[in-house]
């Protein structure tokens, strides 16, 4: 009798072995010209407002593409592939395990949307949540729809973060022992009902002004974060949680979850991980605020578009989201090159690329989106979401990576050791307390603090040559 018990996915993307099908960069250009594909085909059917579905609203189609990153992680990283044997994982074909997981996790984000915010929050709780509450109160049917979606995109901005933050910063404790589905179930309550309270308090209070007059027996008004975010919009919550999201993701990626993996206490660790994230994301969205601010003038409260506080706040998230696809990507396809030197020399580098792939895209999608894929030219346009295509984008390699192991341009070949704990070991043996490490925190320190006073005084004139628009 076999007693072994199921595995299902747990830890499949960490120990699986992909290797490259052919030599040399082809992999990485053959999956690339197979995304771009995807992409823009799926773009043209659901998203493009030229195209077949006219989901780019745009909060229709920002509300599906949210969430279907949000149900990708839940199935990938909260509940490990359940219910689909490692067996299956391990040996059906990467275009069919690709399609029929995706399947999967469509009908999940379906059953949520329709179900959920729509079937029972929407009818039994909060009108905003469903178009057809909100046309019975005598909003037309397109904001309507647009006030209900952009709600439960809100939700998604949130779930985004904290779904992926705790497998990987509170390392699925203190649930980490409960076998599947047990352990995903129970993840997966604590995240949403956090994500909830959160949702309340950063989210519920912009929903409250949308509707005139202000709902001040529902929603605190005007919000906690109006005198120091300069505006009573939501997107001041916005922008920062997308920094927390993005990076989330740089610390499981080109980070290799540096530095905090060096604490050896587990609690200690965890929690420093946690609001490490969060410290770094509010120090990011400070600073893509501020550097709009040297770019284009300071925020004028009251005017519209690009000089708008809430429209810089909402920016923030934007920028934040053009790190991320240049990071996965590095670390999908190139193997979170280079990985020769010390643990904190390679991820400078890594971050360095990042951060030059980041820039090198913002100019393109700005330059030429509007070109094809239905969006309107400029900055500030409210037809302009550059976090729909790109989160649409990292779908895709998500779907790619996680679902199809790299296929074409990988192949799974057996099973090796944990990727994390390899790195983390890697980590802990390159940085030792010693007095040599002591110098080397203080003169990196001092190399920060000198970087940020450069980057504030050349960031104006490099800004000027990527200028996008001269008109």
């Amino acid at each position: 009798m076999n007693t072994e018990t199921e595995r299902f996915g747990t830890g499949y993307l960490d120990e699986r072995n992909l290797v490259p099908r052919w030599h040399g960069p082809l992999p990485a250009l053959v999956n690339l010209a197979f995304l771009a594909i995807v992409f823009y085909s799926t773009w043209w059917i659901f998203q493009d407002p030229r195209g077949l579905l006219r989901m780019y609203t745009p909060y229709v189609g920002y509300m599906y593409c949210r969430w279907l990153l949000v149900t990708l992680i839940w199935v990938a990283y909260i509940f490990s592939y359940w219910p689909f044997k490692r067996s299956w994982l391990e040996k059906t074909h990467p275009l069919t395990k690709g399609i029929v997981l995706t399947a999967f996790t469509w009908v999940i984000m379906m059953v949520l949307i329709k179900g959920f915010f729509y079937g029972i929050l929407g009818n039994l709780a909060i009108a905003y949540f469903n178009p057809a509450q909100l046309e019975k109160i005598g909003i037309t049917g397109f904001y309507a729809l647009e006030y209900s979606s952009e709600a439960i995109l809100l939700f998604a901005a949130i779930a985004s973060w904290l779904s992926p933050a705790w497998v990987l910063a509170f390392e699925e404790a203190p649930w980490k022992s409960l076998t599947q589905p047990t352990k995903g179930f129970t993840i997966w309550l604590a995240t949403f009902f956090l994500a909830t309270i959160i949702y309340f308090v950063t989210m519920h209070p912009h929903m409250g002004i949308l509707y005139y007059p202000w709902q001040e027996f529902t929603s605190v008004s005007p919000p906690w974060w109006e005198n120091f975010a300069n505006t009573v919009s939501g997107n001041f919550s916005i922008g920062w949680i997308m920094c927390c999201t993005v990076t989330v993701w740089l610390y499981e990626s080109i980070w290799e979850r540096y530095p905090f993996c060096l604490i050896r206490n587990d609690t200690l660790r965890r929690f420093s991980a946690f609001f490490g994230i969060i410290a770094i994301s509010l120090a990011m969205a400070a600073f893509f605020y501020f550097g709009q601010e040297l770019v284009w003038g300071e925020a004028i409260r009251g005017t519209r578009r690009d000089f708008a506080p809430d429209w810089r706040w909402l920016h923030v998230g934007e920028m934040a989201i053009f790190l991320m696809l240049p990071a996965l990507w590095l670390k999908f396809y190139h193997g979170n090159w280079p990985n020769k030197f010390s643990t904190p020399v390679n991820i400078v580098v890594r971050t360095a690329i990042t951060i030059v792939g980041a820039v090198a895209v913002y100019w393109l999608y700005y330059k030429t989106a509007h070109l094809f894929l239905g969006t309107q030219k400029g900055f500030s346009h409210p037809q302009q979401f550059p976090m729909i295509p790109m989160i649409w984008f990292i779908n895709f390699m998500l779907i790619n990576y996680w679902f199809m192991d790299g296929w074409p341009g990988w192949k799974l070949q057996g099973e090796r050791a944990s990727e994390t704990l390899e790195s983390i070991e890697k980590a802990r043996a390159d940085v030792r307390w010693s007095p040599t490490l002591g110098w080397g925190i203080a003169a990196g320190t001092a190399a920060g603090i000198a970087l940020y006073f450069i980057a504030i005084n050349v960031l104006p004139t490099v800004a000027g040559w990527l200028t996008v628009y001269t008109d």
